[in-house]
């Protein structure tokens, strides 16, 4: 907090900036877009190369409108262009630097484009009204009009290098990859959470007929369960050959929801009667089963039957066995 503050005092206002100044941050902002678009397009171009070939065009506009700029700079000032950037200015918007992200996801790249466009507007008004010489602000009016019109621009580009069939390719391999890398090491993870953990707690709860002991027993065989299967999956495949993305999101996704599917049936024992955590417990196991086999159906495109049989089936006979073993 107090580093935003110290930051913010050495910042100019926007409207102290001389007409030099104003021209040169727009120099250095349009130099800026023009790498951001370019790394926008190398993030994208090996798996959809269609939509790289957009933004690259994109930095060719951006590279036009900085050449502009530094001619009527030289004109008025020099060659000589002061630095000043973005985070020099007080007030000024700020960029995540989302472009550094791999994988780059189509449309929150688009949907951050157009954030990009309508803030260059936004500031080319500001600065054309603050303006004085005609010329400037000439310049720096129709550049706002310009930004404005970039959505239309990338609309353009984007029927000629993505067309519908071209876009929804892209769109249906983003969401293969969203498929292999998140929800399937996630759906198994719930899968086998929920499953292997309803032995051990049933068990334990028939036993000992205690729901500290039995919440304890959950949560250790719930949290060592997920602490495994996501160290598993992350370490059995580096995804580079079977495409299924990074490692580490995997094995997060897998070890999380592993321990999230055995914490389902173990909460219920914090309630200290017995009677009414076992019955809520069961009513927990039942609607658990049935929703993962629901799951698996809409996002693995399992026939019902078959999921169901997988995972309520077999999830009531190891229920039944921890039962079995714990009443023996």
């Amino acid at each position: 907090m107090f580093s935003k503050l110290f930051a913010s005092s050495y910042r100019k206002p926007f409207s102290s900036l001389s007409e030099k100044e104003i021209l040169a941050l727009a120099i250095s902002s349009e130099e800026d877009d023009e790498r951001i678009y370019l790394n926008y397009a190398d993030g994208l171009r090996d798996e959809f190369p269609a939509t790289a070939k957009i933004f690259e065009k994109m930095a060719d506009e951006e590279h036009s409108h900085r050449d502009r700029l530094i001619k009527i700079f030289e004109k008025r000032f020099g060659k000589m262009i002061p630095l000043i950037r973005r985070e020099h200015v007080s007030g000024f918007y700020d960029r995540k630097p989302d472009w550094l992200v791999r994988p780059l996801g189509i449309d929150k790249v688009r949907d951050s484009v157009a954030q990009m466009e309508d803030q260059s507007a936004r500031f080319y008004e500001q600065a054309a009204e603050h303006a004085k010489d005609a010329e400037i602000r000439k310049l720096l009016g129709d550049l706002a009009l310009e930004e404005k019109h970039h959505e239309d621009v990338a609309i353009e580009l984007e029927k000629k290098y993505t067309p519908k069939s071209v876009a929804d390719e892209e769109r249906a391999k983003e969401r293969k990859q969203t498929l292999l890398t998140w929800i399937q090491p996630g759906l198994a993870g719930l899968m086998d959470g929920s499953v292997s953990t309803l032995a051990p707690i049933f068990a334990a709860a028939f036993a000992t007929g205690d729901t500290r002991q039995t919440f304890l027993v959950g949560l250790s065989a719930s949290l060592g369960a997920g602490i495994s299967m996501g160290f598993t999956e992350a370490a059995h495949d580096d995804g580079k050959l079977s495409g299924r993305g990074s490692p580490i999101k995997r094995g997060i996704a897998n070890g999380v929801m592993t321990s999230l599917g055995g914490l389902g049936h173990a909460l219920p024992f914090l309630i200290p009667d017995f009677h009414i955590a076992i019955v809520i417990a069961f009513a927990v196991v039942f609607f658990e089963l049935w929703a993962i086999a629901w799951i698996q159906n809409k996002f693995m495109e399992t026939p019902f039957w078959r999921a169901a049989l997988q995972v309520v089936v077999g999830g009531a006979l190891v229920f039944a066995t921890g039962i079995l073993i714990g009443s023996a």
